[in-house]
């Protein structure tokens, strides 16, 4: 029982992370809008970069972007929120049934490794060049972000035991 109460745990804290995030960026949009549109319009990377003709400069694709980027968090922290619930609720259930129940946190984790992996370390990192600015990189705490859910989603699908029969109602 204390391995799927992690588990559960686990999914509870990324969910409340990806929701604050989502939240933050919402309330506080300007900051992190000027994230998104230093690092489209690749402004900030080396002066002979030859990759700048990928430059997006348009304010309209900027908040495009940024509104993904926000829905994908939102989206990673509902679908963790709801793995935390439906886990919960199987907690005492047979290792099929525990195990059955993982399939909203593990989409969450892939959602999420979607947004902070692919988003922040493929499309940022590397198509725009952000890891050539010395202010507009957020590549280590994305690195940060994906390897929390990737550390969760490993233990998550884990192999549950069946529970002892005092543990059963």
């Amino acid at each position: 029982m204390t391995a799927r109460l992690a588990k559960i745990l686990l999914s509870l804290t990324l969910a409340a992370f990806a929701l604050v995030v989502a939240y933050d960026n919402l309330v506080d949009y300007g900051s992190n809008f000027a994230f998104v549109r230093h690092v489209l319009s690749m402004d900030t990377t080396f002066p002979d970069n030859a990759l700048r003709d990928r430059a997006i400069t348009r304010p309209w694709i900027w908040h495009a972007g940024y509104l993904l980027i926000i829905a994908g968090e939102a989206a990673t922290g509902l679908l963790l929120l709801i793995g935390s619930a439906v886990l919960w609720r199987a907690r005492r259930q047979s290792a099929a049934g525990f195990q059955a129940a993982k399939r909203w946190t593990v989409a969450g984790c892939a959602l999420g490794f979607v947004v902070w992996f692919f988003g922040f370390m493929v499309v940022g990192g590397e198509w725009f060049a952000m890891w050539q600015s010395k202010v507009w990189n957020g590549q280590e705490g994305a690195f940060r972000f994906y390897m929390a859910i990737i550390g969760v989603l490993v233990f998550v699908n884990q192999t549950d035991g069946e529970l002892g029969g005092e543990h059963r109602r």
